[in-house]
């Protein structure tokens, strides 16, 4: 169904004479809340669509809206009203957004200048004394103005006769509009709000011959933005979008309790150019809580394990004397396809992978953290670096080159890199080096594959507890 909008302007603070801006003020609570829907975003943003059923009066009125977030952006606020109320029935003329909060000291603040009682015991008797004080200041402690004495470090407690308008117990966003008719009517407030964030989490768990893994994903929602959404429906958009940068308080740390939901996935679909990803039923997000949620569940994945080393190119930037030790890193790859088990986009997050021991134990094996991975991509992980599998490099030969053509360098650069073996099953380690400017391959035991303009690969098979030796020559030009 259709809506009409109604966009906030500061053109409309120009308001009739014949107004009157002390309107009484009607507010709508959690009460009057028909549906609420949130949709998160990757970088601390959320959009919130809160629905009201809300009674309206004939004139000009205020609708204090209580229990929005109190990170509300509210530039960004819209209203929409429902197709059943004529647009010249409501006009909205301002919106002000209170989160100066009712506490004991926001209290005291707004009493400076006014009379409040002030009450103390007597310790021997018990009898209560009352006295009229005005408030002179709350700097670094409360100043009394007594009828006859000033007083600070005042023992007793202080009464005071209302709360002043401005402070509130919760964040309200107070809309200030004009109905041409009583009427009840249902309202949509949208808006966009820090304070609220998600984040994936997968486990994987790599089976006994290193063959496969089950992998389960998770979304890990947290929510700071000062109120709870109650019964929501939840959305979360995977991919970077686009916000312009503002200078923004930082959020305060707080303590977050942890709630853990069940295993419901969520439905996943194209938008834009972004993922969204819709959980089928409603949940509550409180507020100071963490919430996990289901995202997928795959047995069986097919994977591969991977030795590899990376090169740096230092030894290709001239004479160098010495031998180079380098960790071989430890890598598991799947697919991200449908034969594989899985083919869905994935969401950037941390996955951490674990193995079971010879006595059936479960233990941690390493971590890595993956981009936005769509269908049909391929996903790396670094788990560490081998123990039994080392290298070591050296260079073994530099010899200039001149006279060749515009070249300002030129030389052949030779290199051996051991590659050492101490486990009982041989091992393929594939290695990368980076070889800058134009080159040439002169020598090598071993055939390679350019890879890019400057790098090179070999794949070396290792037998158990042996070593093997990769010796190539060079021709490098820059």
């Amino acid at each position: 169904m259709n809506s009409k909008i109604y966009i906030f302007s500061l053109t409309l603070l120009c308001l009739s004479p014949v107004m009157n801006l002390s309107a009484e003020e009607l507010r709508s609570d959690l009460s009057d809340q028909t549906s609420i829907a949130v949709t998160i975003y990757n970088e601390n943003l959320a959009l919130v669509r809160d629905s009201r059923s809300v009674s309206l009066k004939q004139g000009v009125q205020s609708l204090a809206i209580r229990d929005v977030s109190a990170q509300i952006r509210p530039e960004t606020a819209l209203v929409t009203a429902s197709d059943d109320t004529p647009s010249s029935d409501i006009r909205l003329l301002e919106q002000n957004f209170d989160f100066d909060l009712l506490t004991p000291a926001s209290l005291i603040e707004k009493y400076v200048g006014e009379k409040v009682t002030a009450v103390t015991i007597n310790p021997a008797t018990g009898n209560e004394t009352r006295e009229q004080a005005v408030v002179l200041a709350t700097n670094q402690g409360i100043v009394l103005q007594f009828s006859d004495r000033i007083e600070t470090q005042f023992p007793g407690r202080l009464i005071f006769d209302s709360v002043p308008q401005s402070l509130r117990d919760r964040p309200t966003l107070v809309l200030m509009l004009e109905s041409g008719v009583k009427t009840t009517t249902a309202l949509e407030l949208s808006y966009l709000t820090s304070g609220l964030g998600w984040k994936a989490d997968y486990v994987a768990s790599l089976n006994d011959d290193e063959s496969a893994i089950d992998l389960n994903g998770w979304v890990t929602l947290t929510n700071q933005s000062g109120t709870t959404y109650k019964d929501a429906l939840l959305q979360l958009v995977a991919g970077d979008v686009q916000q312009v940068r503002e200078r923004l308080p930082q959020m305060r740390a707080v303590a977050l309790e942890s709630a853990m939901a069940d295993a419901s996935s969520f439905q996943q679909e194209s938008l834009f150019d972004y993922h969204l990803y819709t959980l089928p039923r409603s949940t509550t997000l409180r507020n100071q809580q963490t919430k996990q949620v289901a995202l997928l569940q795959s047995s069986s994945v097919p994977v591969q394990k991977q030795y590899k080393l990376r090169g740096d190119g230092r030894l290709f930037g001239g004479r160098a004397t010495g031998e180079v030790k380098q960790d071989v890193g430890v890598f598991v790859e799947f697919d991200n396809t449908q034969e594989g088990n899985l083919g869905m986009p994935l969401p950037a997050g941390v996955v951490r992978v674990y193995k079971n021991d010879l006595s059936g134990r479960t233990q941690f094996i390493g971590e890595d953290r993956i981009d936005h991975t769509p269908n049909l991509e391929r996903v790396m992980l670094k788990l560490g670096n081998a123990f039994d599998v080392k290298a070591k490099t050296v260079q073994t030969t530099f010899q200039k080159v001149v006279n060749i053509g515009q070249y300002n360098f030129s030389a052949e650069i030779g290199q051996r890199i051991t590659l050492s073996n101490a486990k009982k099953q041989s091992v393929t380690v594939q290695v990368r080096e980076v070889i800058p400017g134009d080159w040439q391959m002169r020598i090598e035991t071993h055939g390679h594959r350019k890879v890019a303009s400057n790098m090179v690969e070999w794949r070396i098979d290792v037998p158990p507890e042996s070593s093997v030796a990769l010796e190539f020559t060079a021709l490098v030009r820059y």
